[in-house]
């Protein structure tokens, strides 16, 4: 069975006020994109990374997958044996995440088994770990997917119209949802496929796409180190929190 991960990396980011996606901001030293891509690359249950990113990125990118080997050869020999001939490819970004998504399964249909699974994640989630990418693959045995989930830790309310309070909902029932997500290939293409072209653009989170058709989803335990740079305030408390 292969496994490949797809990284989005489309994004522009411009909720930071920056002039350059964050993604591609420098933190710690380092793009930010180059964490996530130095955890997938260097695990051993992936054979393949897809980049979802603006050609004017790619030699960027390259550059770091590059880097990285040339750390892990230093600094950990089985992590450089695992990452060393990892392929790296890319796909063009779409108009929304989702259509993304989509490019980039189209890309790898033709050496993909309807079996084989794929990882999704956010480029600007640079503390995913090792651990949890094991757990989402490890929870596939009897679903079609599998998603990180946190508990609601506060009341949780609905609001129809954004103005007031229409009920009450049980928060031991609703959780949140984390990337990154992972599913078996042919079903979550053809999955999205049923909602091209126009449905397709109303879709937020990748699961969505699973669940609206019916697909067996299971949830691990989230982490919530394991959060989405996306405001100035999660860039600061990247910068001064921890790096694996």
């Amino acid at each position: 069975m292969k496994r490949v991960a797809i990284i989005l990396s489309g994004g522009t980011g411009t909720r930071l006020g920056l002039d350059i996606p964050k993604q591609y901001v420098r933190a710690l030293g380092n793009p930010i994109i180059y964490y996530c891509l130095k955890t997938i690359l260097s695990h051993a249950m992936i054979s393949e990374v897809y980049v979802v990113a603006d050609c004017m990125w790619h030699d960027f990118i390259t550059k770091e997958q590059q880097k990285i080997i040339n750390q892990l050869e230093k600094e950990d020999e089985e992590a450089y044996r695992i990452c060393k001939d990892k392929k790296l490819s890319f796909s063009m970004p779409g108009k929304t995440r989702q259509l993304s998504i989509v490019n980039a399964l189209e890309d790898m249909e033709n050496f993909m088994d309807k079996d084989d699974e794929i990882l999704i994640h956010d480029a600007a989630r640079p503390l995913v770990t090792g651990q949890m990418i094991s757990d989402l693959f490890n929870s596939m045995d009897n679903s079609d997917g599998a998603i990180p989930v946190l508990p609601m830790k506060d009341t949780v309310y609905l609001s129809k119209d954004g103005k007031s309070i229409s009920s009450l909902l049980n928060r031991d029932e609703v959780v949140a949802g984390q990337a990154p997500e992972a599913f078996v290939f042919g079903k979550y293409l053809k999955a999205c496929r049923k909602l091209l072209p126009d449905k397709i653009l109303t879709v937020n989170g990748s699961t969505e796409v699973a669940i609206m058709s019916g697909m067996n989803i299971s949830a691990i335990k989230g982490d919530e180190n394991n959060y989405k740079i996306t405001t100035k305030a999660d860039l600061e408390r990247f910068l001064t929190g921890r790096v694996h």
